[in-house]
């Protein structure tokens, strides 16, 4: 299969959690610029959030449209062919076309312009379609209800020439991406701070939609003492956990 190189990139509290109230503990403040610096140490062409994070982080909330201004009903993928100079691209996992933007480029602080690519599935309205175009916003479909993820990273290799991508949550699309043997390499910088929340996402999440699975297993490539006890572990998925290889 060809395919990315996927890593797995999250910055975690000592109890596992990638998100809550230990992001604002003084403590963690090393590891949150240590993980920003591996960020670059990775050099990854593109980086694939699922929804909830990119409507907590990146999108401008929810887009209603309405199907009477649809002017296609083609489930055919756009590539904005003058986005693929750019170099670097947001993958912006979105299976139901829901996600509202106002740009085709997404700019972050220390991070270089990146243009949006949306994964959707065959559940997203014609209409959602035309607005994507308007705005110059490519999108691929994957999926005719649920995503699959394998076709989603062969369709970025083959469209924009990704070759290595970073997989930066949340828990569940994780999750979604490991059960499907898709993770090659998994990053973790852990802050020395728990906080116990029941309620916080984890780093692997398995939603209710997927099938039950066998525990993943991992082979630890390093482990390196950072900034302000902070840790770095990084673990290669196993060869027989892997379905292709990302290259």
């Amino acid at each position: 299969m060809d395919r990315p190189f996927v890593v797995c990139h999250m910055l975690t509290s000592l109890d596992g959690k990638i998100d809550g109230e230990f992001f604002s503990a003084p403590e963690a403040l090393p590891a949150r610029t240590e993980y920003a610096a591996l960020r670059s140490f990775y050099h990854c062409q593109a980086t694939l959030y699922g929804t909830t994070t990119l409507l907590r982080c990146y999108a401008e909330g929810t887009v209603s449209v309405s199907p009477e201004h649809a002017e296609t009903d083609s489930k055919e993928d756009y590539v904005n062919k003058e986005s693929l100079g750019t170099g670097h691209f947001i993958v912006s996992v979105d299976p139901e076309g829901v996600l509202k933007w106002s740009s085709n480029v997404l700019a972050k602080k220390g991070r270089p312009a990146a243009h949006i690519i949306e994964a959707l599935t065959e559940r997203a309205a014609p209409s959602y379609l035309c607005y994507l175009r308007r705005l110059g916003i490519s999108y691929v479909f994957a999926g005719k209800a649920r995503l699959d993820c394998a076709l989603l990273l062969q369709k970025l290799r083959a469209y924009f020439d990704i070759r290595r991508l970073m997989l930066a949550g949340g828990g569940t699309m994780n999750w979604s991406f490991l059960q499907e043997g898709l993770i090659d390499e998994l990053s973790l910088v852990i802050a020395p701070v728990a906080d116990g929340n029941t309620t916080s996402v984890s780093i692997l999440e398995r939603s209710d939609l997927l099938p039950p699975h066998k525990p993943v297993a991992f082979t630890l490539k390093e482990a390196k003492p950072l900034d302000g006890d902070s840790l770095w572990l990084c673990y290669s998925a196993a060869p027989h956990e892997r379905k292709g290889e990302g290259s």
